[in-house]
């Protein structure tokens, strides 16, 4: 296959209609530079060139290879270009795979300041319910970065970025201190459907401190069981990242209480655009609506 560096030689050798020349503009020794013409010979099956007493002048096939060896370099010189722009953060695609309970909380304020400092990288968002279901997309190259829960199976690269808190989250509460989890087993809750992995991973919670979670109704999300517990259909135990800071409900914390980890997920930690996004979610961390940390706080 004719390499780069031929055509690059083919087609300054037609611009300036000598070997002397060119080789000199490309900062070559005149024999090396035929050397290059000589392969490309070779590998087409013909002259390209016509070597003249003064200078050379294009052969017919040299004419006939002359608009794509241009555009083969273009094309080369763009994809530098396009290279270079990514790793400075400047365009490119960034694909995301984040827990669904994460996105308002966790994930928009950092999209809002990335979209501001780098209007030209397209940002894909995927959400999932399930942490084994994201660290999938990251591990098959579906996305390029994971942002959730801990999954229960990844070898690849890990950040923990911070730790959130599971709440009970309800219509009202006679007292602003901490909930049992055997008070809230002692009524159905507002639990998860069996695709949401966090449903699995409360009721493995419960057991270990010899309680067991019955089920009012069920929801994919944690923001609607949020919601739905707020309208009066039982207690819904949520990640703080779920409640907004106009959660109709109140929040307490639970007895004993229960936090999981914030990860980052990714198979190209050496990725520029990666990097840059995982530093932007490591500065802002996890945090906690005002509101909701008020309502928490007489409980510290």
């Amino acid at each position: 296959m004719a390499t780069l560096r031929a055509l690059e030689c083919l087609v300054a050798v037609l611009d300036f209609g000598s070997v002397t020349e060119a080789a000199a503009r490309l900062h070559m020794s005149q024999p090396a530079l035929s050397h290059q013409l000589a392969a490309l010979e070779r590998e087409i099956g013909t002259p390209v060139v016509q070597r003249l007493p003064r200078g050379v002048r294009a052969t017919a096939a040299g004419r006939a290879i002359a608009a794509d060896a241009r555009a083969a370099l273009a094309a080369a010189e763009r994809v530098v270009t396009t290279g270079r722009a990514v790793a400075a953060g400047a365009q490119g695609q960034l694909r995301i795979a984040c827990a669904e309970s994460m996105t308002a909380g966790l994930l928009a304020p950092v999209l809002r300041g990335w979209r501001r400092r780098h209007p030209d990288v397209h940002v894909t968002l995927h959400e999932m319910t399930s942490a084994d279901t994201l660290s999938e997309l990251v591990g098959t190259g579906a996305a390029d970065l994971g942002i959730g829960p801990r999954p229960s199976q990844w070898d690849g690269p890990l950040e923990v970025v911070g730790r959130e808190e599971i709440v009970a989250a309800l219509a009202a509460a006679d007292t602003a201190t901490p909930m049992p989890l055997k008070d809230v087993a002692a009524q159905p809750i507002v639990h998860y459907h069996p695709d949401n992995g966090l449903g699995a991973w409360l009721d493995d919670i419960a057991a270990t401190h010899g309680v067991t979670l019955t089920v009012a109704t069920r929801t994919r999300q944690a923001t609607t069981a949020a919601q739905l517990a707020a309208a009066g259909l039982g207690t819904a135990l949520v990640p703080t990242t779920a409640l907004s800071a106009s959660f109709p409900g109140v929040v307490r914390s639970l007895r004993p209480p229960i936090f999981r980890d914030v990860v980052c997920l990714t198979t190209t930690p050496n990725d520029p655009l990666v990097q840059r996004f995982q530093h932007e979610i490591r500065k802002r961390g996890v945090p906690v609506p005002a509101a909701i940390a008020a309502q928490l706080a007489p409980a510290r």
